[in-house]
């Protein structure tokens, strides 16, 4: 087939691992879905708050496309805070670090997309926020 749809309802939403105290985040891999063979893709859902692991990969580019709301990404080392709004994107080239926050008030919703295909391979760093 020469094209795959994914709808909003055919999206399994898993909560990741979070501390009681914490906001959670939601994640929908959609690679599957879609058909991917060259890369791998995720949409993700923060709710006001919430906060990703601080990790790098080693080969894979990562590119982030702010759905709904603001994505507060810190990138680099030391990391720099790189606010990215609705309808933006922000690349992130391989072995630099991130960490996604949502620091707004409503849901963050990020289509994230990385190739070469890798996971469970990143690197995991201390937080920067």
């Amino acid at each position: 087939m020469g094209f795959r749809v994914v709808t909003p309802g055919e999206l399994d939403w898993k909560t990741r691992p979070h501390e009681p105290d914490e906001a959670p985040r939601h994640v929908a891999e959609v690679s599957d879905l879609a058909g991917f063979e060259h890369t791998r893709a995720n949409v993700w859902r923060y709710e006001p708050g919430a906060k990703g692991r601080r990790h790098r990969h080693p080969v894979q580019e990562e590119t982030f496309v702010v759905l709904a709301g603001t994505l507060s990404m810190y990138v680099g080392d030391p990391p720099v805070r790189q606010d990215v709004p609705t309808g933006g994107v922000i690349h992130v080239e391989p072995g630099t670090p991130l960490q996604s926050v949502n620091h707004g008030d409503v849901e963050l919703m990020v289509y994230a997309y990385g190739t070469p295909p890798e996971s469970e391979h990143a690197e995991i760093l201390d937080s920067a926020v």
